[in-house]
Order: structure tokens, then sequence, then C-alpha cells
């Protein structure tokens, strides 16, 4: 099975993780919510699937470019 690897367009903090291992998600759904100098910005899964793997928690500190999911296409 393919997959897509999600990562983070900036570096900041996870704030509110919207969906969860195995859900089923459409392009551009929100997957979570990242914050960043006090803006909240959603990371959206940039295709159909399945989300296999999230790979970092609520509150957790990420990097730019840092993988955050995994989605099964």
């Amino acid at each position: 099975m393919a997959e897509e690897k999600i990562c983070s367009e900036i570096t900041g903090t996870v704030w509110k993780i919207e969906m969860g291992v195995g859900d089923t998600v459409a392009e551009d759904d929100v997957i979570m919510i990242l914050e960043s100098m006090k803006m909240e910005i959603p990371v959206l899964s940039p295709c159909a699937g399945t989300i296999r793997e999230l790979l970092v928690d609520e509150g957790n500190a990420i990097a730019e470019d840092q993988v955050v999911a995994i989605v099964d296409i």
C-alpha cells in the first residue's frame, strides 16, 4: 500500500489533534492544528486515505519539515 508522509510547514507546538489512527480523511481535511507565535495553523491532508500513524502528541514541540503523520493512500 502506498503512503503519504505529512510534514509540518512551521516550527511550533502541536496544539490540537483532530483525527486519530484509523480515521478516513479526504483531501484538505484538518488532521491537527499547530500553534506558533499565537497563531493557529492547520495541518491538512494532501490526499484522501486512512491515517496509519500519528508521530506527535498534543503539546509536542515540532520543527519545520518534521513528519507528523502518515496516511495510507
